[in-house]
């Protein structure tokens, strides 16, 4: 595609999608009208059976009665992989009848009722047609494979999700079955995280397009084995790694992420998407769907904050996280003939979940979808998904009965103040994509838990600078900052405003070279850590080191970051504890999390909240021309709501502490 094409139609996207006391404030707001409830999503874990519309009926009431604002429902394989199992053909109409009736049941509850768009992920069907499987360059069939799905024991193949044409055939199917369950409340159409081999990705006519986009061949880099070593993910030559990953990202972005959202609208409904995992620009990828959506603790915390990036620059108002997978470890489905448990499964602590959410909401989260809830008759535990966490109906687990009421009334709480306004920011910060795909395998530490990860282009890890903590920096990229202007003393980016930009990277291509210089020569202050490389194999080394001298000439450069300090930044102090800041008008709303929150990570010890001992942080809030200097008091396991406004700042009472539950 062309690239003047392509920044048009991104940007385009983008435009278009002193305590004085303690007290609660009215928590009454305008809603999302995608979400229009606070109260956190679980997913709903339907396995191949015969569906009782019954048991739908009553565990919605259940779901109610607990304080959930909605469901997602993910049709899975049968319980314990039984091919025995009788069930419904999917997306027969015998299939639809309970899923009609689970919308209508949710309708008339005040619940949403989102949708997985398949029948577990990534997207696959028993009956696609040839050629519409996802490949290799090499066109191995294990690649398609997906085995474990709604039609168990008949074998699944994975869509091609580099071909639109695939998508929308794929989709037809899916909106036929699911035709009647959209009517009435909008509804979500979901995809999770990408789960598709991206190891010689590559679909017919590939090669043209990257010739086109790039000059030279890459047939005998894939022919002969020659992009990366497929065992040890070692790179042969990153700049023929980052132009195959240049054209690869934006046939994932317009032949999947864009026709996805597309559908969605067309058939009344929304997009939510977790794009974490997809080899593509990821910031610009959650800017195509509606609702940007992360995952934790599998991702870290910190991730969250490109989907909350992405939803700053495209005025998007939720941001959701599919919240505690795995909190405690993951074991195999096939461990113990499809029978066995992740770890601690149904004595799960609160207390240690908590550390989650909050950990998510203090990095830009702020609406919450458990992980999750499996499909049972009224008070029995017969279905479990074999991860952690699980909500239940059962009265000898831990959650379920009123500690889970409470707990779901603490995140709604949280979410109700993290959804007032906007998300607040004063300083964009140029995000390391071209890093990332120079960048090539993960270390083995780095994925020593995640044997499916490898390559640096999932950013995981990427940390916004610890030093400009204080004025909650946002990622942007060249795709935004193509479109950006800089008038009347601010960055206009998107759907938001920044005061400076921030960059440190080790390589940036020449056009976004060249727009930080038609930037910095309309005036945006910009902080230069390094000089940046091209990357690529075709370099343009004249015009590259004619824009750096540019870029170093022009007086609104800087190498001090302090000279970018226009105003102050909003929070101040040493060792600052994760936060987040919306802005409501002249208002504003931070949560604080629990410095217990920046020390969480996968696996999470089990009872690991408990060792919190308190803490205490000293921090200066600069604010509405003046300065309030604050201790603040961390109890153990409590996190904490400020709220500013011209007449000082005041904590928001969040009136929570999490039980210590019975433990195994």
């Amino acid at each position: 595609m062309n690239k003047t094409i392509l920044t048009f139609c991104l940007c385009l996207g983008a435009l278009t999608a002193a305590l004085t006391g303690c007290r609660h404030v009215d928590e009454q707001s305008e809603t999302s009208t995608l979400y229009p409830t606070f109260k956190p999503y679980t997913r709903w874990w339907w396995h191949s059976a015969e569906i009782d519309p019954n048991d739908v009926r009553n565990q919605l009431i259940w779901l109610h009665d607990h304080e959930f604002g909605g469901v997602e429902i993910a049709w899975i394989y049968p319980m314990f992989c039984d091919s025995t199992t009788p069930h419904p053909a999917f997306l027969s109409e015998e299939w639809a009848r309970p899923v009609e009736v689970a919308k209508h049941v949710a309708d008339s509850l005040g619940l949403g009722c989102d949708f997985t768009f398949g029948t577990m992920w990534p997207f696959a069907d028993v009956d696609l047609p040839d050629g519409d499987q996802t490949r290799n360059f090499f066109d191995s069939v294990e690649i398609a494979r997906r085995p474990l799905v709604w039609d168990h024991p008949r074998e699944a193949r994975i869509i091609n999700h580099l071909n639109k044409d695939v998508f929308y055939r794929y989709a037809d199917k899916m909106n036929r079955g699911l035709h009647n369950a959209y009517k009435g409340s909008k509804s979500g159409l979901f995809v999770d995280s990408w789960e598709v081999e991206t190891e010689y990705l590559y679909t017919p006519g590939f090669e043209k397009t990257f010739m086109a986009e790039h000059g030279y061949d890459i047939l005998p880099y894939l022919r002969d084995t020659m992009l990366l070593n497929p065992k040890t993910h070692e790179i042969y030559d990153a700049d023929v790694f980052y132009d195959y990953m240049s054209t690869l990202s934006k046939y994932v972005l317009f032949d999947f992420y864009e026709p996805f959202a597309l559908n969605a609208t067309r058939e009344g409904c929304f997009s939510r998407a977790q794009c974490g995992g997809a080899p593509t620009d990821l910031l610009t990828a959650f800017t195509l769907v509606d609702i940007p959506e992360t995952e934790a603790i599998l991702y870290e915390p910190c991730f969250s904050k490109i989907a909350a990036s992405a939803a700053t620059l495209g005025k998007k108002d939720a941001v959701t996280a599919e919240t505690f997978t795995c909190a405690y470890g993951w074991t195999s489905l096939r461990y113990n003939n499809f029978r066995g448990h992740s770890p601690h499964q149904g004595k799960e602590q609160i207390a240690d979940l908590r550390l989650i959410c909050d950990a998510l909401f203090a990095n830009g989260t702020n609406q919450i979808i458990w992980h999750g809830m499996p499909l049972n008759h009224l008070g029995d535990t017969a279905n479990y998904f074999y991860t952690t966490c699980q909500v239940s109906m059962h009265p000898e687990n831990n959650l379920t009965g009123q500690q889970l009421t409470d707990f779901n009334r603490y995140m709604t709480r949280v979410s109700t103040y993290m959804r007032r306004g906007v998300n607040y920011t004063d300083l964009a910060v140029y995000m390391p994509l071209e890093d990332s795909w120079m960048g090539g395998a993960y270390t083995d530490e780095e994925r020593k838990f995640f044997n499916w990860l490898w390559g640096r282009y999932e950013m995981r890890y990427i940390q916004t600078p610890a030093a400009q903590k204080g004025r909650q920096p946002m990622w942007v990229n060249q795709y935004f900052l193509n479109g950006a202007r800089y008038e009347d003393g601010v960055l206009r980016c998107g759907e938001t405003t920044f005061n400076a930009l921030y960059v440190d990277v080790d390589y940036m291509e020449l056009t976004a070279l060249q727009t930080i210089v038609r930037l910095a020569s309309e005036g945006l202050p910009i902080y230069l850590g390094r000089e940046p490389k091209e990357p690529g194999k075709v370099k343009h080394t004249e015009a590259y080191a004619a824009a750096l001298t540019a870029l170093s000439a022009q007086p609104t450069v800087t190498r001090d970051a302090a000279r970018l300090e226009k105003q102050l930044p909003l929070i101040e102090g040493d060792n600052l504890p994760d936060f987040w800041v919306r802005q409501d008008g002249d208002e504003y709303f931070v949560f604080v999390a629990n410095p217990m929150t920046q020390t969480i990570e996968y696996p999470l010890a089990y009872e690991y909240a408990f060792t919190d001992q308190g803490s205490e942080r000293t921090i200066r809030v600069n604010h509405h021309d003046r300065t309030d200097e604050l201790t603040l008091r961390f109890r153990p396991n409590e996190s904490l709501m400020l709220h500013v406004t011209d007449s000082g700042v005041e904590y928001l009472d969040l009136d929570y502490t999490a039980p210590h539950l019975p433990a195994e």
